[in-house]
């Protein structure tokens, strides 16, 4: 059954299509050299607080 009043879908606008790379080029996104640039020793305030989460990841991956 089809409406004669029914809402058309709206044109979306065509965007010209930007490959990853020259996406993360443009934003200045360089490749991870090395696993030390991830790393974030204050990330946790305390010892505690990262064995909170810790277990609390445990927990869901259950």
């Amino acid at each position: 059954m089809t409406s004669s009043n029914a809402e058309q879908m709206p044109e979306w606008p065509t965007a010209e299509h930007v490959p990853a790379e020259e996406q993360a080029r443009r934003q200045g996104i360089r490749p991870v050299a090395s696993v030390d640039d991830l790393a974030r020793p204050d990330l946790f305030e305390s010892d505690e607080e990262l064995d909170a989460f810790l277990a609390n990841r445990a927990s869901q991956a259950i």
